[in-house]
């Protein structure tokens, strides 16, 4: 059985973009952040500076439990760069503030994933800027 873990320092790393920053930043303070309009209060499926379901520039980030449940994933064990150490799950987490996440999990075997699995975050560096939140059960 093997366990599944972070990725090792050297992984190709995201190039946050200015509207993302706020996101990177509470990562990299083990904060898992989103957006919320401050108006309809709709989430933000993705850093934006607009929401999505009135168009008004109200966006606001807030700080997330970082609780979910585990809503889809595969186990990759042929990785698309050769930094990349298998096997590793990528995984999509339903928060309980509603939005989703691309994360992957951590913590436990392939074989202990399943539909609806209570989980949560942790974060590991992959560089001296960057690091990245990843999922194990709660």
């Amino acid at each position: 059985m093997t366990v599944l873990a972070p990725q090792p320092v050297g992984i190709p790393v995201p190039r946050p973009s200015q509207v993302a920053a706020p996101y990177w930043e509470g990562c990299r303070a083990g904060v898992l952040r989103l957006q919320r309009c401050s108006v309809c209060g709709a989430v933000a499926p993705r850093p934006a500076r607009l929401c999505r379901a009135c168009h008004r520039p109200t966006l606001v980030w807030e700080d997330s439990a970082g609780l979910g449940r585990l809503y889809s994933w595969t186990v990759v064990w042929r990785p698309q760069h050769p930094s990349f150490v298998v096997p590793y799950a990528p995984a999509i987490i339903e928060i309980d503030e509603g939005m989703r996440v691309l994360s992957a999990m951590v913590g436990c075997s392939d074989s202990d994933l399943r539909d609806g699995l209570r989980v949560a975050v942790e974060f590991h560096a992959v560089s001296d800027e960057i690091s990245l939140p990843y999922f194990r059960p709660a």
